[in-house]
């Protein structure tokens, strides 16, 4: 137990250590280590290189080999800027998160929160979706709270939480979604739920025709949005260059209790189907994301 925690405290340290050394690089040089990164990620230790290509190919069986190889290329130098840009996060001051991940249509949500509304945002694992966690608390005055899974290393744990809620996003374990919900439903709040990964059991899943596959999604965002009779918005995060985003809402709807069960959650991956059928290697393919066969449900 001892040398589990002594060397989740080394962990700790030199997480650090890097999160200082890439605060001390500028944005200028910061993508020449994202493209050494690439180079590693993909040529040297081949990560979930297998998971990616059969990911690809079975979501675009009419591209060909050469095609779906240049497409997994194209996806690892979006993971290593994400990567990369995810531990920069940690030392980025207000106005650098504001110039580089913008919300292009606030007034969608204003709509709800002007009104004391509390609202369900839905963003993806595409391009950058964790400087939304920073960007969110300052284009909105109201309380944004985004639910993530805790990690393992309790100093990292604590680490990231601190960071990513510095500039008003409180961050909310998913171990306690309903007890968060409960707390700030009705404080004008924003609830941000990445809504896109495989449901950790077949039976709680709500089954979509995804990318010409029968595929699982959570069912959580629609049960809450429901329970709680909250809007639910799409939110869509397009990398305009390297280094810089901008964030669109649009509108699945404004009453979920009129919504027919598994509707919310289709709308959802209709929308994120067409947001990735634009450009695909910008969502994140290493994902085990079929892991799960609707059989296995019945």
């Amino acid at each position: 137990m001892k040398q589990i925690i002594a060397m989740n405290f080394l962990l700790f340290i030199l997480f650090i250590l890097f999160v200082i050394i890439i605060g001390i690089i500028p944005f200028f040089l910061l993508y020449g280590l994202s493209d050494f990164t690439r180079v590693m990620l993909y040529y040297v230790f081949g990560y979930r290189k297998k998971v990616v290509v059969e990911n690809l190919t079975k979501s675009f069986p009419d591209k060909s080999t050469k095609e779906i190889t240049k497409l997994s290329r194209k996806f690892y130098k979006n993971l290593s800027d994400v990567l990369i840009e995810g531990i920069k996060a940690f030392s980025m001051n207000k106005k650098q998160v504001r110039n580089r991940h913008k919300v292009m249509n606030a007034e969608i949500a204003d709509k709800y929160l002007d009104k004391g509304q509390s609202i369900i945002a839905l963003p993806s694992h595409y391009t950058n979706w964790e400087w939304g966690t920073m960007s969110g608390g300052l284009f909105f005055k109201n309380k944004n709270i985004a639910l993530y899974k805790p990690l393992n290393n309790k100093w990292v744990d604590r680490f990231v939480r601190w960071s990513r809620s510095k500039y008003g996003t409180e961050l909310a374990s998913i171990y306690k979604t309903i007890e968060t919900f409960e707390k700030n439903k009705d404080h004008n709040s924003i609830f941000i739920l990445a809504a896109d990964q495989s449901p950790s059991k077949s039976n709680r899943a709500v089954w979509v025709d995804f990318l010409g596959r029968e595929t699982a999604f959570l069912y959580g965002p629609e049960k809450y949005a429901k329970k709680y009779d909250l809007p639910v918005l799409f939110v869509d995060i397009q990398r305009v260059k390297r280094g810089h985003y901008e964030l669109t809402f649009s509108v699945i709807t404004d009453h979920p209790g009129d919504m027919p069960d598994g509707e919310i959650t289709r709308l959802y991956a209709q929308k994120l189907e067409e947001v990735i059928l634009n450009k695909p290697e910008n969502w994140l393919w290493s994902h085990r994301r079929w892991k799960l066969k609707k059989e296995d449900s019945k």
